[in-house]
């Protein structure tokens, strides 16, 4: 079923797009099954995605399903891998059975009729094993189920333990503390800094504004909205504004050169960052190993603890593929079963969706942070306060729209130019909508 844009709203919100027919019957190509669900015959999937060592996992279920065979391709992750897919989709060939997406992308991809509805072939029970912002991110708050959700990254603080410790400041809690902190330190060394504002991470500071309890765009009816300059990413975007503005806090991207030895030398000590953060600083800062630790967030509200995610994927069965029954199962056993989640965390370093299998799965702590026991622990409770972010199908504008807009704020150093970077992105985002032919309302 092919969507005009009219109508790509709706059938997000009502999940219309059926877009294969075989995973609850109907007319279909898929491979006869048998009263066990194996197979009659041989099927073959391909599988495209860019983790490390997936094909290691796989080879668990090749070995487990002779007549379900699995192809591990590995892509290129982020905007080229959609691009790639959604060129394939167009052409009515090449594309895989099953493709692993970044949770931002999902909505583009759905709208893009790329994605089928796998929820007559899944467990009904699967949803209750991941938070439900997770879960919501795979089904854009319809019935369907467009994918089952692999990793995912919700922030936290990470800081130097050694250099709190002798200065005598105190791990914050709020915000405000967190601007106290950041005062403190620049202050017994103007050469040191709590952090960085990164005006080149549109992730990054998505996840702060969804802690703040936004969500850029919303479905109403069969229209869009986008709601990136309502009050909770204003409020972010003050607070960092005034931060950099007073200049206790840097204004210099991350992932430089610079960034990296700044981690490195003791210049920057704080890091608000996602569950993956300790294999960037084993990387980027390995002197400094045993001297980190991690906290949550600091909050704006601490009666009502929040969390944003930075990061995280899902693996979904493709609107082309032949056997999307199979490719399901696949997708289901790939990010629900111990075995799975177990070989997930130790090949591909991935911090697990699923809640359920996490416990056996992250028993030990990171390597980086062997000197904190517990840190999944830390890492599971803060999880399950991200609240739901609804992502639309111009995340890419949007996201683009943030490096333009922000990178002349971060470099005039002005409070007021953050606030006005993100009524620039609201308007850019908006118009694109529209331009595209998408129902919108105001």
């Amino acid at each position: 079923m092919r969507l005009t844009t009219g109508t790509k709203a709706a059938a997000l919100l009502a999940a219309t797009a059926l877009l294969t027919a075989a995973c609850s019957g109907g007319d279909q190509s898929a491979a006869p099954t048998t009263s066990a669900g194996a197979p009659a015959e041989k099927v073959e999937l391909t599988f495209w995605t860019w983790a490390p060592n997936m094909e290691k996992v796989v080879a668990l279920w090749n070995d487990a399903n002779p007549n379900i065979q699995v192809t591990v391709n590995k892509q290129d992750g982020g905007d080229p891998a959609v691009t790639k897919l959604l060129t394939a989709i167009k052409a009515g060939s090449g594309a895989p059975d099953v493709m692993q997406a970044e949770y931002q992308k999902i909505p583009t991809l759905v709208s893009a009729d790329a994605l089928a509805d796998i929820s007559a072939a899944i467990d009904p029970g699967l949803a209750a094993q991941y938070p439900e912002g997770v879960w919501n991110a795979v089904t854009l708050g319809s019935e369907a189920v467009f994918a089952v959700p692999q990793d995912s990254g919700p922030m936290q603080f990470y800081y130097r333990a050694d250099v709190f410790e002798d200065l005598g400041v105190e791990v914050p809690t709020t915000w405000d503390e967190y601007a106290d902190a950041a005062r403190k330190i620049h202050q017994a060394d103007p050469k040191v800094y709590l952090g960085t504002f990164s005006a080149n991470d549109a992730g990054w500071f998505t996840g702060l504004a969804q802690q703040a309890g936004a969500s850029w765009w919303g479905i109403d009816g069969d229209a869009w909205s986008v709601d990136v300059d309502a009050e909770p990413t204003q409020r972010v975007a003050e607070y960092w504004g005034g931060l950099v503005e007073e200049g206790v806090i840097n204004n210099k991207p991350m992932y430089t050169p610079e960034w990296n030895a700044a981690l490195n030398n003791g210049t920057e000590v704080g890091w608000l960052s996602a569950v993956w953060a300790p294999g960037v600083l084993a990387g980027n800062a390995a002197d400094t190993a045993g001297k980190w630790k991690m906290a949550p967030m600091p909050q704006w509200d601490a009666a009502n603890p929040a969390t944003g995610n930075w990061g995280g994927s899902a693996t979904a069965v493709t609107s082309q593929s032949k056997h999307p029954e199979q490719a399901a199962a696949f997708v289901s056993w790939l990010n629900s079963s111990q075995e799975a989640v177990n070989a997930l965390v130790a090949e591909a370093g991935i911090y697990p969706a699923n809640t359920v299998a996490q416990a056996e799965a992250l028993a030990s702590p990171p390597e980086f942070f062997s000197n904190q026991e517990d840190f999944y622990t830390i890492a599971g409770e803060t999880a399950k306060t991200a609240g739901s972010f609804t992502y639309g199908p111009n995340v890419n504008v949007a996201y683009s729209a943030y490096n333009d807009e922000f990178a002349k704020a971060a470099e005039s150093r002005s409070k007021s130019a953050f606030v006005t970077a993100v009524t620039a992105m609201q308007k850019i985002t908006l118009d694109d909508l529209k331009s595209s032919g998408f129902n919108v309302t105001e």
